[in-house]
């Protein structure tokens, strides 16, 4: 254990702040890999870990786990527990009209890999998923291997939903397409010795993880079960450990005097802070996009903010996808700069101009999300989005001059056009994320702007 005597509270305080960015996006990916396959009396509970779970259905407002989840696409999950031995994602072939994707995310919330329509392609394959400390064999059959940093990770698979008649396509492609399975399977052989039984902590509530000096101990746990450290974090590691933070340290705060361990909320509520005026600044101004907060250690790391990033990625959009895979342009203001609040009868109107639709070579969608919970919105439409799938099956109504009109309102509109292309918001604040999959270059470079979000009288 670290001597934390010598510690004045200026430091501790430096170090809690630092610690608590850096542990904030674990902690939360662990609570929601610990609901979905760790927690069976939990009713977000998916299954075990290394196993496909998935079925042809879209996110609602009863999906509670995981904040801003996408209503596009049936979603499919694997909890890859890879101490063990590697795991075998086997892919069908896809029909090449349909976007599908599988992003690997680690224990750090990095996506360190796809395999998918973009970056593989849409034919038959076989993909080796191996650990950091994997020295085996790669069998034959096998189409590329893939290496996680960390030996717990996420495959999180997207399939494209065409309109309700497809769900039986999606759904043979979930059942019958998709495997996953141990590399000792694949092979037919004796599977290694097991490995010793992990006694998982109980995960930080959403609602405390703002505050509790427990995501420290947290922390140690994730570093010291599935985590090596990383060659450009030696330095970091030796600095948190001054605070018993850190791979085979305990956090005890009972062992600290009263002075360092307000040090230590203090450290916290810095952190917090340093995150909500990284959010008023810039992801406002949009200044920092959810384009800086996802994607590989190195494209993070280029950004200069490695850390405080992959902290406002998890709090706006846990394990979303890398710009290449999919953009995320959010409004949280009118065009006038005020917060989206629907209460009180306030109507709001998003208009794509002729030609000025999101452009995406997969498709587009504009979800709705509650505040502050960041949750879909239950609504007598059953509506959450409107995405370009609507609008290839004429369910929406085009303008005069051929652009879009979407209105966004509390009260459902009495006017059938304005019905049609109704977004339901809450009545309270609220949030609309665009989603591009497969975002084109002028949306990539900024050539394509989003329009502005109106205010208008009912």
């Amino acid at each position: 254990m670290a001597d934390s005597s010598t510690l004045t509270p200026q430091e501790a305080r430096l170090i809690a702040k630092d610690a608590f960015t850096y542990a904030y996006p674990m902690a939360d990916s662990y609570r929601i890999l610990f609901a979905y396959f760790l927690w069976p009396k939990n009713d977000e509970y998916k299954g075990p870990l290394n196993e496909l779970i998935g079925t042809a259905r879209l996110f609602t407002p009863s999906d509670t786990a995981v904040q801003t989840p996408n209503a596009d696409t049936p979603y499919c999950l694997v909890g890859a527990d890879l101490r063990m031995e590697p795991l075998v994602l086997k892919v069908p072939k896809i029909d090449s009209k349909r976007y599908y994707s599988i992003q690997l995310i680690d224990t750090y919330t990095h996506n360190f890999e796809y395999v998918g329509t973009r970056t593989t392609g849409n034919g038959a394959s076989k993909y080796l998923l191996a650990g950091p400390d994997w020295t085996g064999q790669i069998p034959s059959g096998i189409t590329a291997v893939i290496r996680s940093e960390t030996s717990l990770a996420l495959a999180l698979y997207r399939t494209q939903l065409f309109n309700s008649d497809d769900l039986e396509n999606v759904e043979n492609i979930i059942e019958n397409g998709y495997k996953v399975q141990p590399l000792s399977q694949f092979t037919n052989t004796e599977p290694p010795a097991a490995m010793p039984a992990v006694k998982y902590p109980r995960p930080v509530r959403l609602d405390e993880g703002e505050t509790s000096p427990r995501i420290f101990s947290l922390l140690n746990f994730l570093l010291t079960t599935f985590c090596s450290t990383h060659e450009a974090e030696t330095e970091l590691m030796t600095r948190f450990a001054k605070l018993n933070i850190g791979p085979g340290l305990t956090f005890n705060p009972t062992e600290f005097s009263e002075e360092l361990n307000q040090a230590v909320e203090q450290g916290i509520k810095d952190g917090w802070d340093t995150y909500l005026e990284l959010k008023k600044n810039k992801l406002a101004t949009q200044e920092v996009t959810a384009a800086d907060l996802f994607g590989t250690r190195e494209h993070l790391t280029e950004t200069g903010n490695i850390y405080l990033y992959r902290m406002a990625g998890a709090i706006l959009g846990i394990w979303g996808n890398s710009i290449e895979e999919a953009m995320y342009p959010s409004y949280y203001n009118d065009a006038d700069g005020n917060e989206l609040n629907a209460s009180g009868n306030v109507c709001y109107t998003l208009r794509f101009e002729p030609g000025g639709l999101p452009p995406a070579d997969a498709f587009w969608s504009a979800t709705m999300y509650n505040l502050p919970e960041q949750l879909l919105v239950e609504n007598d439409l059953d509506r959450y989005l409107i995405n370009s799938t609507m609008l290839d099956n004429n369910e929406l109504v085009l303008d005069e001059d051929g652009g879009l009109t979407l209105y966004i309102q509390y009260a459902q509109p009495t006017e059938e056009k304005k019905r049609k292309n109704c977004l339901p918001a809450p009545d309270k604040g609220f949030f609309i994320s665009l989603r591009l999959y497969l975002p084109k270059q002028e949306a990539i470079n900024g050539t394509w702007q989003t329009p502005p979000l109106k205010r208008v009288t009912p």
